[in-house]
């Protein structure tokens, strides 16, 4: 990390503050969470104070660890990157809808201003932000973007597919003949289903088997929600990314996918 870090020549204060808990057991906590069948993080926090404080002898206030575990964020990052799964050659995309606030308070929104958008999904409309996936044909995450809600969902596909190699299919959201040249070009095959306004065209059995199984990535949301990826409690920007990542690396650490 410190390789990527920008350089700063001006003298900086040294903090007055110190935590008492490495990054190492920051981390291990906020994992520790997500992968607990609790949804208050609060409730959790006491837990682990009454009941494990001699594995984290140096555990700081609630109020003070709200603080401090925003620094674990480029770290977290970095696991999610190192843990995601490579070689695939089979894959399947797609893109949720992350509610951050009922549609009725759209416009009284604060936490989010300026950074979420109104989107439309098959759900209706609403406010908050795009979570798109690409996952494997056994449920692991490929790799994952996170956009504003108004984000179409073919815009993020390039960048997501970077370091794919082979055959991904899509819904017929995904239909576009620009998209599919660019992606040919890049040594990938989109594969998605025909508008009821089209034409058939010639599918070999293994793509058009794999096809009807797209479901697969509608399983892989609804355990991600399930789980509470999506809530309107958000508080913070930094408290909202860092959800998403202990969501995302907790179900990918997790052997039993769907």
């Amino acid at each position: 990390m410190r390789n990527y870090l920008i350089e700063n020549n001006k003298k900086t204060r040294k903090p007055t503050r110190v935590s008492g808990l490495e990054m190492s057991e920051i981390i291990t906590i906020i994992l520790l969470f997500y992968r607990s069948n609790m949804l208050n993080f609060k409730a959790f926090y006491k837990y682990l104070e009454l009941h494990h404080k001699r594995d984290f002898p140096k555990m700081p206030t609630y109020e003070r660890f709200c603080a401090i575990k925003q620094k674990a964020i480029p770290m977290l990052i970095w696991l999610f990157k190192c843990i995601l799964s490579q070689g695939q050659s089979e894959a399947y995309i797609d893109a949720t809808a992350l509610r951050v606030s009922h549609n009725k308070r759209t416009n009284s929104h604060k936490v989010f201003k300026g950074i979420a958008a109104v989107g439309k999904s098959t759900m209706g409309w609403f406010y908050g932000f795009k979570l798109h996936l690409v996952i494997d044909l056994q449920g692991n995450i490929i790799n994952a973007r996170l956009t504003k809600g108004n984000c179409d969902d073919r815009s993020p596909v390039e960048d997501l597919i970077q370091e794919f190699q082979g055959v991904i299919y899509g819904d017929k959201g995904y239909i576009s003949q620009d998209l599919f040249s660019r992606l040919w070009k890049k040594g990938v095959k989109l594969v998605t289903g025909v508008k009821a306004n089209m034409k058939n065209k010639f599918m070999i059995l293994k793509e058009k088997i794999l096809l009807r199984k797209r479901s697969l990535i509608e399983s892989v949301f609804s355990v991600l929600k399930r789980n509470g990826l999506e809530h309107s409690l958000h508080r913070s920007v930094h408290g909202f990314i860092l959800h998403i990542l202990g969501s995302l690396i907790s179900y990918q650490l997790n052997r039993k996918k769907t």
